[in-house]
């Protein structure tokens, strides 16, 4: 029986992933809630219990810490700061009628005898408790390990989904892949193995709850470090990422190692290595930049693949007029201005695009910039304009009606005479 009792809670442990100490706790609390239940006072006992697997051995505590005597007035005295709780705390005096070695701060520990009908009674109580003990560790132990993981890519199954999100399956758990972290132009079904990036971990009643993501930035950032040795090894540095999920990525990267060409590394024989990262994203096209200190080659980078003639600084505002060749326009600017864009959040400078041949500025996130900031303080000069009207209105009504008030009462007394 003893050995059958030790390989049992060992058992737990390796299938719940708990250490032997946990489950022991869990095991001894529940035997002291099931003592207290039917045969302890709760008013005035502190009970613990002790559990010895290997002798199946159960004692049973009243557990006190020993406190400074006071008077039935002091403890009756709602004013008093010090106050006694029979329940945790025994008063010196009474402590030394156990033993007169006690002084205060100590505990007192008695045992206290134990019912042989405590066994059947104590077993349902205790299955209970030691179930929800079990649980409320494993959930903990399951929320550390995925804390732990959070910033990084795991693989999972997408095994169902609830409504527009994603629950993808990592064995003990799942995660979440929400509308908001999915990937436009993606399409899932229940099966698919799906590498995702752990964006945050959060602690519930009902266990861990696990947001993921395929759009976040940083899961580009995972893949190139697990792609690209160079980037694992630290002889290259990523500056910066920025992303529009499902359709472009810009990465600017950077090296102080000489004769190592930071972007044909990242790229690889024949593009072997950008490619299994553009295959991962889904067919998501990935613009490598080179950073320089120089602000305006780093600008003049960020618009790849558009050749750039000249850029014009605005140090005070930190903008850029960007020269560009007629035929390269429609490159450097993007569909729906989505390279200039990217160029901009890669960069954090706003930029102009002109065109070389003409002279003439044919986008600009400087004047979009100002035209929002235009908009919206024509829409607070229209909204206080009517708020005035509408304050007039008001003022108008009470008038009309304090007017029509007199009227009626002046014909009222009329009729009468």
């Amino acid at each position: 029986m003893e050995g059958e009792i030790v390989a049992a809670i060992k058992q737990i442990c390796y299938e719940k992933n708990l250490e032997y100490d946990m489950v022991l706790d869990a095991i001894e609390s529940a035997l002291a809630a099931a003592y207290r239940k039917d045969f302890g006072d709760k008013t005035t006992q502190n009970i613990e219990a002790e559990f010895d697997p290997d002798t199946v051995e159960v004692r049973v505590f009243d557990v006190k810490t020993v406190v400074e005597d006071m008077t039935e007035e002091e403890i009756e005295d709602e004013e008093n700061e010090k106050t006694f709780n029979q329940r945790n705390e025994i008063m010196l005096s009474d402590a030394k009628k156990i033993n007169k070695k006690y002084k205060v701060g100590d505990t007192v520990r008695q045992e206290l005898e134990i019912p042989s009908s405590f066994g059947r009674m104590a077993a349902q109580t205790a299955k209970q408790v030691i179930i929800q003990k079990l649980r409320e560790a494993e959930r903990e132990g399951l929320f550390e390990d995925f804390k732990e993981r959070e910033g990084t890519m795991m693989t999972g199954v997408i095994n169902r989904h609830r409504g527009r999100d994603f629950l993808i399956d990592f064995g003990k758990v799942s995660g979440i892949l929400t509308k908001e972290e999915q990937i436009p132009r993606e399409y899932y079904k229940i099966g698919d193995r799906l590498d995702v990036y752990i964006k945050s971990v959060e602690h519930t009643n009902k266990g861990p709850r696990i947001i993921v993501s395929r759009s976040h930035p940083e899961i580009v950032r995972v893949l190139f470090f697990r792609e690209i040795p160079e980037i694992s090894s630290g002889d290259i540095e990523i500056k910066n990422i920025v992303r529009d999920a499902g359709f472009r990525t810009k990465v600017s990267v950077y090296t102080e190692v000489e004769n190592l060409d930071p972007i044909g590394s990242c790229i690889g024989q024949r593009g072997s290595r950008i490619q299994t990262i553009i295959n991962e994203l889904g067919g998501e096209k990935i613009d490598i930049i080179q950073w320089d200190s120089d602000i305006k080659k780093y600008i003049a980078n960020a618009l790849a693949p558009a050749q750039v003639n000249d850029v014009d600084l605005n140090e005070e505002e930190q903008s850029a007029i960007v020269s560009v060749p007629k035929e390269q326009l429609s490159l450097a600017i993007g569909r729906n201005a989505q390279n200039v864009r990217l160029a901009v959040q890669l960069t954090g400078w706003n930029l102009s695009i002109r065109d070389d041949d003409s002279g003439e500025v044919v986008e600009s996130t400087v004047d979009k910039k100002a035209k929002s900031k235009k908009a919206t303080s024509k829409e607070e000069v229209v909204e206080e304009k009517v708020s005035k009207d509408e304050k007039a209105d008001k003022t108008a009504a009470k008038k009309d009606k304090k007017k029509t008030k007199k009227e009626v009462k002046k014909k009222t007394k009329k009729d009468s005479e």
